[in-house]
């Protein structure tokens, strides 16, 4: 351990820290809705934060009921899967949370979820399992292999599902027809009681180059060592595949008042706030001319 990290071996905490610590440490968390049936039909109904798209081609998504920590016993659905080898995922949005967390009541074998939390039971076309037609995209799931990953209380047991049909509601779709994150307005698990709501923060991080960025290891000292300029900037300077040259400097400062005012102050943190605004506004182009005139 150093004096600002708390480091632990897994072995030397209770399940029930761990269990903590790894939650509240590894998130957000996207939701599995998993909704099946036994082996007469009866349905049931129940979230899992630990899951995830593992496939495309073919397209497979894993989700993971843990053995109960309290009684090492396992839960409903994971019988389910295993008998009858079908699931559905639901995702879950913003609207219909509250109930997602009622269906996480675990009740006695037999009640029905669906009802209890007052979801819309939904046919599904290829499997029994049924639908949360309140949810905003649904997977119909044949589950090819179930992996336990130990005996013991909290142990996990992988469920790789893969989706033979899905279902988008119409209106969480943007104009090229693919799924809008503000619209499908998702919500994910963190630790404790806590949650986070994709929709209300939201912000776009630009694939690098499909060239090569000249990276942060090639930026001046002058501007890498920046008091100023965080992480963040350096790796949006550094996502650039090549310098502006000497004019494309100059002209940009002969058309930029604000930039000669700056420039003029001799202030290298005025003129590395100005450079970050430009970078906040996703101007990196900008934001080079105005550092390398500074360097000049």
């Amino acid at each position: 351990m150093t004096e600002d990290t708390l480091s632990l071996l897994p072995e030397a905490l209770e399940t029930r820290e761990l269990h903590a610590f790894l939650l509240g440490a590894v998130a957000p968390r996207p939701i599995a809705f998993a909704s099946t049936v036994d082996a007469d039909g009866n349905p049931n109904l129940a979230p899992f934060s630990y899951f995830n798209v593992f496939s495309t081609n073919p397209p497979v998504l894993i989700f993971s009921p843990a053995r109960r920590v309290r009684d090492n016993t396992t839960k409903h659905t994971l019988q389910n899967a295993e008998k009858t080898r079908e699931v559905v995922i639901n995702m879950v949005s913003f609207a219909m949370v509250q109930q997602m967390s009622l269906a996480s009541t675990e009740y006695p074998e037999g009640v029905n979820e669906f009802e209890k939390a007052g979801f819309t039971m939904r046919p599904s076309d290829l499997v029994k399992p049924y639908r949360v037609a309140e949810s905003p995209a649904q997977f119909e799931c044949r589950v090819t292999q179930v992996t336990p990953l130990g005996e013991g209380g909290g142990a996990g047991n992988l469920i790789f599902c893969e989706v033979v049909k899905f279902h988008l509601k119409k209106d969480i779709l943007s104009s090229p027809g693919i799924p809008d994150p503000k619209k499908m307005d998702l919500v994910a698990r963190l630790g404790g009681n806590w949650y986070s709501r994709a929709a209300a923060g939201l912000f776009e991080v630009p694939k690098p180059l499909s060239s090569l960025g000249i990276g942060v290891d090639a930026i001046p000292d002058a501007i890498r060592l920046s008091r100023v300029l965080t992480g963040n900037d350096l790796g949006k300077l550094g996502n650039v595949e090549k310098l502006p040259d000497a004019r494309q400097v100059r002209a940009f400062v002969d058309g930029d008042v604000d930039a000669r005012k700056v420039l003029s102050g001799r202030d290298e943190e005025a003129l590395h706030r100005r450079a970050q605004k430009y970078l906040a506004e996703e101007d990196p182009e900008s934001a080079w001319k105005l550092l390398l005139a500074g360097l000049q």
